[in-house]
């Protein structure tokens, strides 16, 4: 019987976003596509993280991040949803949609199909907003290599943990 669900490295990260927001008097959201709900769950894990996680989005098809999440269809259209662009209106629309002070969203190729030569199996993009800040999201694009598809999910989730950070 172990005492988390997740791995070791995933459960100490997701313990000092909890303990460091909570600190810090911040809520978070979450808007997952490829990791499918893992940094939603990895929080959860923690005790007291309800005084941090206001909520979560899985926005697994493009239908739901446009739904959900108020992506304009054209974004997915022109971009892709494994896009800076995406994930910028993903973070935006999870703050829009949420009472939380911090938004991560996150969305790639998990393989192990659906990659494509521009966006090969592991890639994984990122962005964070916050509530009140001037000017775009942050964002990020990250290339894991074909690691296999838990893993890849496994680096994104840590990834996206490491953003939420204050």
């Amino acid at each position: 019987m172990t005492d988390t669900l997740l791995p070791a490295d995933i459960d100490a990260l997701a313990k000092r976003v909890v303990e460091e927001n909570a600190n810090a008097g911040r809520k978070i959201v979450v808007a997952e596509s490829c990791t499918g709900g893992l940094v939603a769950a990895a929080l959860t894990e923690i005790p007291g993280s309800s005084a941090v996680l206001e909520r979560g989005f899985v926005t697994y098809s493009n239908e739901a991040k446009m739904e959900d999440l108020d992506v304009a269809s054209d974004i997915i259209e022109t971009f892709g949803a494994v896009s800076i662009a995406c994930v910028w209106a993903m973070a935006d629309g999870a703050l829009r949609n949420s009472k939380a002070d911090v938004a991560v969203a996150i969305s790639g190729v998990a393989g192990p199909g659906g990659g494509t030569d521009l966006k090969p199996v592991g890639t994984v993009v990122f962005a964070r907003a916050i509530r009140g800040a001037d000017g775009e999201p942050e964002g990020e694009l990250k290339s894991f290599g074909d690691l296999g598809r838990a893993e890849v999910r496994r680096q994104a989730t840590l990834c996206a943990l490491e953003l939420l950070l204050p």
